[in-house]
This record gives structure tokens, sequence and C-alpha cells, in this order.
């Protein structure tokens, strides 16, 4: 019974582990293609990609994008995009 016990949480651990990074990754590939679809709607990618700011100038930012200029995205999609600048193009 032991042996079936420990065959058992081995399997629970592999499968939760490899869930744990998949998750990771998708929210990595996610925040990119939701920062390419809802940015690119007013600006050429090229200009956002040049730029280098510190996370708060990124909030700055994409706050501003939402909630002064319009742009179709919710609090949880505007801190997805500040996160994935921060990281990709941050000071």
């Amino acid at each position: 019974m032991k042996r079936f016990a420990t065959y058992i949480l081995a399997i629970l651990f592999v499968t939760t582990s490899g869930l744990s990074a998949y998750s990771a990754e998708k929210e990595k590939v996610d925040a990119k293609a939701l920062f390419e679809k809802k940015c690119s709607i007013c600006h050429n990618l090229d200009r956002v990609k040049s730029k280098k700011k510190t996370v708060k100038e990124w909030e700055t930012t994409v706050m501003r994008m939402k909630n002064v200029r319009g742009a179709p995205i919710n609090d949880e999609e505007a801190n997805l995009i500040t996160d994935y600048l921060a990281k990709n193009y941050g000071k």
C-alpha cells in the first residue's frame, strides 16, 4: 500500500509541476499576444518597442491609453501588458 501511495504522489508531483511550467509559459505568450493585438490597433509596435521605461512609467502609459485614449483593454489586460512591457522593455 505504501508503494502505491508513493506512486500516486509521484504522479501528482510530476503532473502539477508540468502544469505550473506550462501555465507560466502560457501567461508570457498570452501577454505578448495581448500586447501585440491591442496596442497595434493605434500604434506601430516598433514605436512601443523602441522605448525603455520603468515599471511605473509603463503603468502610467498603459493606464493613460486605457483611461484617456480609450484603448479597448480592461484592468487585468492593462496589468498583463504593463508587466510584459516592463519585463521586455524596462529600464
